[in-house]
């Protein structure tokens, strides 16, 4: 049998109730992944419902994997025998496995990736009939979008979708066709088709539908918030045949909306379903008091959300604070500074973490962490220094301070294309090697090839540049010459992506500029290189048992939903960043900007400092910056801090204040 004491009322009451539609309503750290695997185990063992009955879906596959795990830690291998716990993707993939044949597609389907995808839109839009050019990713997108809606080809021109005014409609709606009747010729689905297909199935075909109604009685859905309106459909066919089905979620943690998700699924539950019950998980096992009474007082003012007031019996801990700062620099050096010291009061950085609403609010930070040399990792995106153009750009950078690095000089070799290629490139790494040189040696011998000749030419020649110029202008003076954002143009065939990479260069240059600001005469070559190469091995360490590495995390808002840290910074609590400034601009409701702000707030365990900057520089202009509107009348709830004047200072007073700041950190470091 198994034993359910260990869980708190709610929690049991929700583990017992197996029959008819029931609602989970699970709070910030309620403990909802312990209740759905011992509801489960419940099902399994006390009940004796048969294993192959169950279906337990969740949105990816770790939480799945959790799951199923759990559930093998309290029930025995021949008693959990056929339990499906799955993401709604790889059921989706199951289904019609067996089942897509009625669509007249093979079973043996093959999933594109988006390289193959790309591939049939070019082909499409080559084909298509106009004077106009169109770019692949925004045609591609939108026919995501449209699946993601449960809108096919011949569905589209008569949706709300539709702009017959629009020349990209005009392009979608071709390429659509095209594109659908290409996959089916070629037996192949993308990822979107998966649940698309799905439901276009269940509704040609309800006798398939209720085939799979029937095998699944018992049916659970995990963060049911999230779900979008083609995951509903597929839930409503599964339920065709019975009323077993218990959904679990919170409404003040919906964030998804880009995505597709409909926050109406779990606010309506009730009314989709006939004598729901509703189960409220209160209980916070995460967070101390003065983080939860924030958190609730600040969800509270979203007036379309299921009533509930989170409680924890942790009733010590420290107030949360408010910290003013003077700008990105200022407000990544202080967040650093603290995190240093947590660190040297014995604290590991894995349990440290730094979230934001925006990427762009990282660089500062990622410069100070390198600078510092505090072990960090950003989670749900790449490192900026790992990105291909930043890469290229340190490779010409440590090219020019380090003529011997071969790794450098074979990375940019050909970048831009110069017409050196890879024949070129081992016949002089066999002359290297055969003579024990440098490689660079050798192509600085070369006098028939004007390639080379002009490659090592231009080397040189800012070996003596950056001798001679300041730090950000001979790098400027290099991108330019290089043409090296004309290259970038030319690699993309997305206009917003070859744009979001030259703003990539550009940042780049931003940190060549702090460093020079902050260390003045020492901020040459060779120390800004090895300080951008410096913790590269640091950041890269995994520990031999395989636990977390010791480092900070960063990440966004989005990202952080369903993870835990003792130590907890929210970055950038100003208005125009959250609430997002696209979202003032268009007027519509900040209710899930502040969900975002909520589920930030409820990641902190025992310590959250949040932070604001009085000025930040938009569009090269030092602009006035206020705190936002979330946490305005909130004051009791926190601790308000003013780390900085510098809302009352001049810019060469701030220059001057950053001077002085910073001005013992090189020493330090050395």
């Amino acid at each position: 049998m198994i034993n359910l004491n260990g869980l708190n009322p709610e929690q049991r009451e929700a583990a017992e109730t197996v029959k008819g539609p029931l609602l989970i309503l699970a709070g910030a750290g309620s403990g909802k992944t312990r209740t759905v695997t011992y509801r489960i185990a419940h099902m399994l063992e006390n009940l004796k419902i048969p294993g192959k009955e169950i279906l337990a879906l969740s949105f990816t596959n770790k939480a799945a994997t959790e799951m199923k795990e759990r559930i093998a830690h309290l029930v025995p291998a021949k008693v959990r025998k056929g339990v499906t716990t799955s993401t709604f993707h790889s059921l989706g993939i199951r289904i019609l496995r067996e089942d897509i044949h009625h669509l007249g597609y093979n079973n043996l389907f093959t999933i594109y990736d988006q390289a193959d995808q790309m591939s049939i839109v070019r082909e499409a839009l080559k084909s298509y009939r106009s004077s106009k050019t169109y770019d692949r990713s925004i045609v591609m997108s939108k026919i995501g979008l449209l699946k993601n809606k449960g809108i096919g080809p011949n569905e589209f021109p008569k949706s709300a979708e539709y702009d017959p005014e629009n020349n990209y409609d005009g392009a979608t709606e071709y390429t659509y066709h095209y594109y659908q009747d290409k996959l089916q010729f070629y037996n192949a689905l993308d990822f979107d088709d998966i649940l698309f297909l799905v439901v276009k199935l269940f509704n040609q075909f309800p006798e398939v539908a209720k085939k799979y109604s029937e095998r699944f009685q018992y049916i659970m859905i995990d963060e049911y918030q999230d779900t979008n309106q083609l995951q509903f459909s597929i839930i409503q066919a599964l339920t065709s045949t019975h009323q077993n089905i218990c959904v679990v979620g919170d409404d003040d943690q919906a964030i998804y909306s880009f995505r597709g998700a409909d926050i109406s699924n779990i606010l309506n539950f009730e009314k989709q379903y006939e004598n729901v019950k509703v189960i409220k998980l209160e209980e916070n096992y995460r967070s101390t008091f003065p983080i939860l009474d924030l958190a609730n007082n600040i969800i509270k003012e979203n007036v379309n959300r299921k009533e509930k007031t989170m409680r924890t019996s942790l009733m010590e801990g420290n107030m949360p604070q408010m910290w003013a700062t003077g700008d990105s620099d200022h407000e990544a050096a202080i967040v650093v500074e603290e995190i240093i010291k947590l660190q040297s009061h014995g604290i590991s950085l894995a349990d440290i973490a730094i979230l934001y609403r925006s990427n762009t609010q990282v660089p500062p930070f990622e410069d100070q962490l390198r600078i510092s040399q505090v072990p960090y990792n950003i989670i749900g995106g790449q490192k900026f220094y790992e990105k291909k153009e930043i890469k290229d750009i340190i490779a010409y950078l440590t090219l020019i301070q380090n003529p011997r690095d071969e790794l450098a000089l074979r990375r940019i070799l050909n970048v831009p294309h110069r017409g050196i290629g890879s024949v070129t490139l081992n016949k002089n790494l066999a002359t290297a090697q055969e003579n024990k040189r440098h490689l660079f040696h050798v192509l600085a011998d070369e006098t028939e090839n004007d390639n080379i000749v002009n490659f090592v030419t231009l080397i040189k020649n800012y070996q003596r540049i950056f001798n001679e110029k300041p730090l950000v202008q001979a790098i400027n003076q290099l991108i330019e010459e290089i043409n090296y954002n004309d290259f970038i143009e030319k690699s993309y065939d997305s206009a917003k992506l070859s744009t979001r990479k030259k703003e990539d260069v550009k940042n780049f240059i931003l940190t060549a500029d702090r460093f020079q600001d902050r260390f003045q005469e020492d901020a040459n070559l060779k120390n800004f290189v090895e300080r951008l190469l410096l913790s590269d091995s640091s950041d890269r360490h995994t520990s031999s048992d395989g636990e977390k590495k010791n480092e900070v995390t960063l990440m966004t808002l989005h990202a952080s939903k369903g993870l835990e840290y003792d130590n907890v910074f929210l970055i950038g609590m100003e208005e125009e960043l959250l609430p997002h400034k696209k979202t003032i601009q268009d007027g519509t409701d900040v209710s899930e900007e502040r969900r975002l702000c909520y589920v930030g707030v409820t990641r902190a365990r025992k310590k959250l400092i949040m932070t604001y900057a009085k000025k930040r520089k938009i569009y090269n202009k030092m602009t006035a910056r206020f705190k936002s509107r979330f946490v305005i009348e909130l004051e009791k709830h926190y601790k308000e801090v003013d780390r900085t004047n510098f809302g009352d200072m001049s810019e060469d007073e701030v220059k001057d204040f950053k001077k002085n700041f910073f001005g013992n950190l090189m020493d330090s470091l050395k």
